[in-house]
């Protein structure tokens, strides 16, 4: 099943993308705990889709894939990197991603499988973390490089406005074990990787990440970038795509 949050210009809600991905059809309220039905249903090209959820945080994870540790000149970690995006740098695809040209002279792309956290939980067993899942989406973890070298972690560097794309929707029946990859910018293939290449898997990082935080429906969990990480600049168009999902496209332009 796929659910997107979605614009009618009379307010936002939750949606069943459903026929072919034509026809959206309205949950009443969210879709955690059970979906409901109200019976409106609209057809996708008249609404807007917009981020598939607004979490209360976004963990990310760095360097999960040993070709991105390498090509970045690190090891690969013994166990994951954590860290955090604020709730504030995500939007949806078809939105802009506003370049900080007076900041950072240099942007990048990082696609990534995001898992969407279903329910409460904290302290998970590895064996019961797809107990917790909702879902799955796409993720482009944009990063001004040089702040990050320059900082010396990684806040400022992947916390601007706008630098969470995620969509364009949550694919509920998946398996996330081994699904392709893909980034392109312009049309040009950047990344091209398997999920099954990921160091820690899914159910490690929900057991590692819940050890010490507690998550929240809607909470999203970025799983790490593969190698082929690169420069954006303004007026480029990069798409995330995910085997099973669907794409993630995002025009970038100027925030100054």
């Amino acid at each position: 099943m796929r659910i997107a949050r979605f614009s009618t210009g009379d307010g936002v809600a939750f949606g069943v993308v459903e026929e072919g991905e034509q026809v959206i059809a309205k949950i009443d309220g969210h879709p955690f705990g059970g979906i409901q039905l109200t019976g409106e249903r609209y057809p996708l090209a008249e609404v807007r889709v917009v981020a598939p959820m607004l979490p209360s945080k976004v963990i990310a994870i760095g360097r999960n894939y040993a070709d991105h540790a390498k090509e970045m000149g690190n090891e690969a970690p013994a166990e994951p990197i954590v860290f955090l995006k604020p709730n504030t740098s995500v939007i949806g695809s078809g939105e802009a991603i506003a370049y900080p040209e007076k900041l950072s002279e240099r942007v990048d792309f990082e696609g990534e499988l995001a898992v969407v956290i279903g329910r409460l939980c904290r302290e998970v067993p590895v064996e019961r973390a797809f107990d917790v899942i909702f879902g799955y989406t796409c993720a482009n973890d944009v990063t001004a490089r040089d702040l990050q070298s320059k900082d010396g972690q990684w806040t400022r560097a992947k916390g601007f406005d706008t630098f969470c794309p995620l969509g364009p929707w949550i694919e509920t029946s998946l398996d996330p074990s081994d699904l392709a990859l893909t980034t392109t910018v312009n049309g040009e293939l950047r990344q091209s990787a398997r999920t099954s290449l990921l160091l820690h898997d899914i159910p490690t990082l929900i057991a590692h990440v819940s050890a010490f935080m507690t998550l929240l429906p809607g909470d999203v969990i970025l799983t790490g970038t593969p190698a082929g990480v690169g420069p954006l600049s303004v007026g480029d168009e990069v798409s995330i795509g995910i085997e099973g999902i669907g794409t993630l496209t995002n025009r970038v332009v100027s925030r100054d």
